[in-house]
Parts: structure tokens; sequence; C-alpha cells
């Protein structure tokens, strides 16, 4: 398992600024990884369970191949024998090749558990069992591998009604790793989210605000910001698959509130709703300093079966096209121009790229565009990426990286892959005559760390 197969290779010009970067902290503003790994810091259970069950990008493929997600060890095959699971990936693993979850696996065998050898289903138990030999030491804990792994920070996603637990935990801990909640209150926020109406009693619960009456509502969703920057939140999150955003006068949001507790509303009526209400977050990020980060472009759950026996986020999110300057017209002509907003967009509609994004981060004070995002986190994928956006945007209206995942263990592979494409994007930009090499430098650190650590407000060191 050569460093051929496993990296995105650079050469030349582009190896000296890679040497320059690789070293560099990482700095994960956005993921998804469980606050309880490094409250606890459990030895993680098994091989299957760290690196198949929580990472959709591998089961949405082996599900594409004919795969039983509960083959896996998802729904009801939970209680399946892990070594099963392991054995079922081998028999498929040719089938990620050219993916980058091949890459990032491959990364994550070879350095993190030092296993050169390929997986196969002859190899396959020799495999699991120095991954679960490994994990059974103290190396392997989460507090250990953080530290190994050279993370700064990393912040994970955290609904507006989770009590903060575990992060209470790892600040009352003697560890000094820095992990932080980012605010996602889609579930109070979106009045097409499940269990909205009971969602909002038990915000008011947790607040003791009333949040049967709208003012009683906005009250809530501020006092939840505050618990969440007690906690060390730079940070909320939001997700819209149809993007729009209007500010309505007091007696019509008064009167879509009402609706929306009732479950009456049309799916315009709760669009509209949901779009005031990112407006007045916006609003409260002015207030609160929160950066807050917009995510659309996605068509959620389009595989009904699925959803109906797994849920939610099983694999089947999929690209949609994205109006982002007439979706965010309302959010953008109210508060734009105030650059004490941060708003960070993230898109799976890459022909917004140069049509819109670029242009719109390039002139609006309060927008930053966030990294390739899901999809498009891949060599290819940043290449188009930096290709479409920099010529308008620059470069210090992008936000760097973040790994956006659950599977920690990838984290290192992912940012490494993001650090070598920079390189290769700034060793063209010199040899085009478009940079020279001391600002090349100073783009590649932007890049790599320092752009994450400004747009979320992370502090320097």
């Amino acid at each position: 398992m050569s460093d051929t197969m496993t990296t995105l290779r650079v050469t030349g010009r582009a190896a000296d600024l890679y040497e320059e970067l690789r070293g560099l902290p990482i700095v994960s503003p956005h993921g998804h990884c469980d606050p309880a790994w490094f409250a606890g810091d459990a030895a993680f259970p098994n091989p299957s369970a760290l690196l198949i069950q929580p990472d959709h990008y591998v089961f949405r493929l082996l599900y594409s191949q004919g795969v039983a997600l509960e083959d896996l060890g998802l729904g009801t095959g939970a209680g399946r024998d892990p070594r099963e699971v392991w054995h079922v990936l081998a028999a498929h693993w040719h089938t990620f090749l050219g993916t980058p979850s091949h890459l990032w696996m491959a990364q994550t065998l070879r350095r993190v558990f030092d296993i050169d050898a390929p997986l196969t289903p002859g190899t396959a138990d020799a495999i699991y069992d120095a991954i679960d030999a490994a994990l059974r030491t103290p190396a392997f804990r989460p507090r250990a591998l953080f530290e190994r792994f050279g993370i700064e920070v990393l912040a994970t996603t955290d609904g507006a009604l989770d009590d903060l637990a575990h992060h209470r935990a790892i600040a009352g801990s003697d560890w000094r790793g820095r992990v932080i909640p980012t605010f996602r209150p889609d579930a109070v926020l979106d009045p097409a989210a499940p269990e909205y109406a009971a969602n909002l009693d038990r915000l008011g619960e947790m607040t003791g605000e009333d949040t049967g009456t709208f003012k009683g509502y906005l009250a809530a969703l501020a006092a939840r910001r505050a618990v969440f920057a007690a906690r060390g939140a730079t940070a909320t999150d939001h997700a819209a698959t149809r993007l729009v955003t209007v500010w309505l006068d007091a007696p019509t949001r008064e009167r879509l509130f009402r609706g929306a507790r009732a479950g009456s509303l049309t799916q315009a009526e709760r669009d509209a709703l949901h779009g005031h209400m990112l407006i007045e977050m916006a609003q409260m990020s002015i207030e609160d300093g929160l950066l807050m980060q917009l995510h659309a472009g996605a068509g959620r759950n389009t595989n009904a079966a699925l959803f109906d026996g797994f849920g939610p986020d099983m694999g089947a999110d999929i690209p949609l096209r994205t109006d982002w300057v007439g979706g965010l017209d309302g959010l953008l002509n109210r508060v734009g121009n105030d650059a004490r907003l941060r708003l960070l967009l993230f898109t799976l509609d890459e022909s917004t790229y140069a049509r819109e994004l670029a242009p719109m981060a390039g002139h609006w004070p309060a927008l930053r565009l966030g990294p390739p995002w899901w999809f498009h986190d891949s060599a290819n994928g940043i290449a188009r990426y930096l290709d479409g956006v920099v010529e308008t945007a620059g470069y210090w209206n992008l936000a760097g990286f973040n790994d956006d995942t659950r599977a920690f263990l990838s984290i290192p592979a992912r940012h490494d892959l993001w650090r070598r494409a920079v390189s290769l994007h700034l060793a063209a930009q010199i040899e085009r005559g478009l940079l020279g090499p001391a600002d090349a430098a100073r783009v590649g650190r932007w890049l790599a760390r320092d752009a994450a650590v400004d747009a979320y407000r992370l502090g320097d060191g």
C-alpha cells in the first residue's frame, strides 16, 4: 500500500509548498464526531463500529453494490458479528477504487495502524485483528488519537435541545483538548421538522420561556445560543433543502408561527416561516458573534424505503440545483452589508461556484465560502472548486477546509488531501506567473489552517 496508491501525488514546486503545510495543526471547525468519545475516553469497540458503521460515504457505496445495510450491522442488523461486517467491506473493497473513500481508508490503515497489506478477502482477518488489538491499547483511545493527529480544535454538531453533558464532562476533566459544540437548531427552526411542536415545548421547558408565543420563541432561541457559546461554541449550523429567505411582517409571522405549531401550514408557508427564521438567526449572529453556517443544495433522504426502515442520513442525500442569489435575497438585503455578520455558505451544486457564490462572496461583506462539501471534498472536487471561485472571490473570502465527518480516524487523511490539492493549485499559479513563491506560501498557510481559524473566530492558538 505505497504512497503512490494512497495519496494525491505532489512533486517539484508543489512538493516544496506541501512540506510547509503538512505539519500544521489540524483545525476541524465543522464535523459530526461524537463528543461522548472525548468525554469518556473509552476504547472504540471494534474496527467495524469505528471505520464502517458511522461513515455514510462507505455504506452508501456498498448499498449501491447490492449490500443490505443490515449486513453492515445497521438497523435490525445491529447485533451482527463485526468481523463479518468487515468481511463484507473486504469483499467489495475494489469497488471503492477511484473514490476519495478509498484514499481515506487506505491512508488510515497505513498511517494510523501501520498496515501496508492491501485489504482483500484473504487479508481481512489479519487486518481486522491488527486494528482490534490496537484499539485495546491506551495509544488508540480517543484523546490520545486527538493529540497524535495534531488537532488544534474540533467542533461537533449538536442539536438545540442537546444538554451538552458530554461537553461539560470534557471541560470538567483534566484533559486540555479543545472540543467545542456547534448550535444546530433545525429541529426547532424548520416547521417541516418531525415533532416540531413537541420540540418547541421542550425548548420552552429548557429555557423557561413561553414558546407558545413568537416573542417567547425568539427569547428561547437566544437563550440556547448563549448556553452553547458559554460552552465554547463559535458557530451555528443550518440546512435548507429549498433555499428561501424572506422578512415577514409581524402579523404574518405570528399567524404562520401559530399555524406551524398546529401543523396546518402549506409547504410554501413553511418555507416562508423558515426563511424568516434564517434572517432572525442572522440578526442574532450579529448580536452574539456566532458564525452562521448555511448548507443548501441537498435533496435529503431521497430513498423512501431506507428512510422508513433506517431513518435519516443513510446515504441517500443527492445534490440539487440551488438559486443562491434569489434564495438569499431577503437575508442579504436586510443584513448582508453588516460586516459583523459572518455567513458561511456550503453547496452541493457545483454549477453555482463561478456563476453565483464566488461573485456573491466577492461583494457582500457578510459572506464567506465554505470548502467543497460532501460529494466534492475529493482531489478533482477541490481542484474544480479553487478553479471556479478564486478569480472572483479571492483567497481571503474563503473559509479554508473542514472535514465534515463522523469518521474520526479519517480526519488526518482528509486534511492531507486538501493540503496536497492546495499545493498543486498554488504551484500551477506560480508556473502561470499569477503568484510569486512568497505569496503562494502565504496563501497555502491561509488555506491549510488560518482561514478556518479566522472564519470561525477560533482565536489564534
